[in-house]
């Protein structure tokens, strides 16, 4: 008789189960906390928190993996048009926070409720403060922030979280400027965790987990670009479309 694998719970330390033994879905483990340097743990080797109010802190690690290489990003003739003739501002780092609480209130199609909790945006700004998660900011000239993206940094590999539009195509705005940052940094990939149909048909593509973490691995040997993105900010101007 078959059993169902049992998910083990975390405990005080900071050592999580192997990814690459967890389940097709990649429930790994339950429990502990979000603080910063367990957090920080996790994405080095491939694990994120993703879990709804009210239950348990899961961490995860999918097989598949959804990753965007940046040179394979596919900007179409519509969004190109928006990029080289838009009136937005591109900022690094400047709103972090706001940019957070945007992805978690903003609403989405099928999407009831919101995974960033007031605990993920504390334990995300402390990352951010620590120089290891960043944002990337679309402003308007009249509107303000519109649109953006966060995510974490480790070695040369990003992982992106979550991201916003109040105005049509700002988010893919800042994705395409987060691909010209990661060509730019030589950054390996942009991991997008969970496949999705609009990020595949921006380019982004499935590769099985034990492949996903054979690059991750190679990634963690790179310094990458730690600290506050906002002194990067003259890269942003020196990108053309």
């Amino acid at each position: 008789m078959s059993r169902e694998p049992l998910i083990p719970r975390l405990g005080y330390d900071y050592i999580f189960p192997n990814p690459r033994y967890a389940m097709k879905e990649g429930l790994l483990a339950y429990g502990g906390d979000l603080n910063p340097d367990r957090v920080l743990m996790a994405y080095r080797q491939g694990i994120f928190p993703w879990y709804n109010e009210g239950d348990p802190i899961l961490w995860w690690s999918p097989d598949p993996r959804l990753l965007l290489y940046p040179e394979k990003f596919k900007i179409h003739r519509s969004l190109r048009k928006k990029l080289r003739h838009g009136h937005y501002k591109i900022k690094l780092d400047r709103n972090f926070v706001d940019v957070m609480r945007h992805c978690a209130n903003v609403p989405r199609h099928g999407q009831n409720g919101t995974w960033i909790l007031p605990e993920v945006v504390e334990s995300y700004s402390m990352l951010h403060a620590q120089g290891f998660a960043h944002s990337v900011e679309v402003y308007d000239e009249e509107d303000g922030l519109v649109g953006g993206l966060y995510g974490v940094s480790v070695g040369t590999a990003f992982f992106g979280e979550s991201m916003f539009s109040l105005q049509p195509d700002s988010s893919k705005i800042a994705l395409a400027h987060m691909v010209e940052l990661a060509k730019l940094w030589k950054f390996d990939f942009i991991d997008c965790q969970i496949p999705s149909d609009h990020l595949i048909r921006l380019g982004a593509e499935c590769v099985d987990r034990d492949r996903f973490l054979d690059e991750l691995e190679e990634t963690q040997k790179k310094p990458g670009v730690p600290g506050d993105w906002r002194e990067h900010e003259s890269s942003i101007e020196a990108i053309t479309w």
